[in-house]
């Protein structure tokens, strides 16, 4: 029975942080580290989590996590990543935002800032920023994508290539340890390929957490960034790279 609660725990951590570590795990409950890794085991031979060094986190591949479950995965840390990134942007400043839930944070984050141009392909965004008036709201057309809200495809491209904008703000599914970043929608990948051509600075918005996710589609190298923003250290051939090119890393 009780590892039965454990389980349910477990898997609640791992929805609302993105990832659980045996060591914490094995403190919260005042059990061994070999019972934590018994759990995992048995977690993650369900299907239910996916082995990571040091833990386990929810599973990815091919197919992304539902919107709303991504909505609370880490949801502290992106909330920290966010601020940074908004402070960096000035009052005035004109910013594209592209789909996802840390860029959804991005424009809560906004909300102190005046007299901007927020151009997006998210409509979560659009609803955040649109009554507070901070900002003029440009949504770029296209085919929506209900499931959360983004729009997406040629005609989303077409429109985005009108401007060329101060900073593009964008998230990723997963980051690989040769500093690619990863989506899952090649049509949603185009949109941002374009939405980076299309501005002056670009910035990365992306917890740690994503570097244990797998996806199929390449969006770009973090070496062709100015910036990315996260909540805890790369891992150290990713540091080097950005060192090596240029691109800062701001931990949050």
């Amino acid at each position: 029975m009780g590892q039965n609660f454990r389980h349910i725990e477990i898997l609640q951590i791992a929805r609302s942080d993105g990832r659980v570590l045996v060591e914490d795990l094995a403190g919260r409950f005042s059990v061994s580290l070999q019972t934590i890794r018994r759990d995992l085991t048995e977690l993650c031979d369900s299907g239910a989590l996916a082995r990571v060094y040091g833990g386990a986190m929810l599973p990815s591949g091919v197919a992304n996590i539902g919107y709303e479950d991504r909505r609370q995965l880490a949801a502290e840390a992106k909330t920290r990543i966010a601020a940074a990134c908004a402070a960096d942007i000035p009052n005035g400043a004109s910013v594209f935002l592209n789909i996802g839930t840390t860029t959804e944070a991005v424009a809560r984050a906004l909300l102190g800032h005046r007299d901007l141009l927020v151009v997006t392909n998210n409509i979560n965004v659009a609803n955040i920023l649109g009554p507070s008036g901070v900002a003029e709201i440009v949504v770029a057309g296209g085919s929506l994508r209900p499931s959360d809200g983004g729009l997406v495809g040629d005609a989303t491209s077409d429109f985005i290539r009108q401007f060329k904008l101060d900073y593009a703000v964008i998230g990723a599914s997963a980051l690989d340890h040769e500093g690619d970043l990863m989506d899952f929608d090649f049509r949603e990948v185009r949109v941002t390929q374009t939405i980076l051509t299309s501005a002056r600075q670009k910035f990365l918005v992306a917890d740690a957490g994503k570097f244990a996710r797998k996806a199929p589609v390449r969006i770009t190298g973090l070496a062709s960034l100015d910036c990315f923003f996260t909540d805890a250290a790369p891992p150290i051939s990713v540091g080097r790279l950005c060192a090596t090119e240029r691109t800062q890393v701001v931990v949050a």
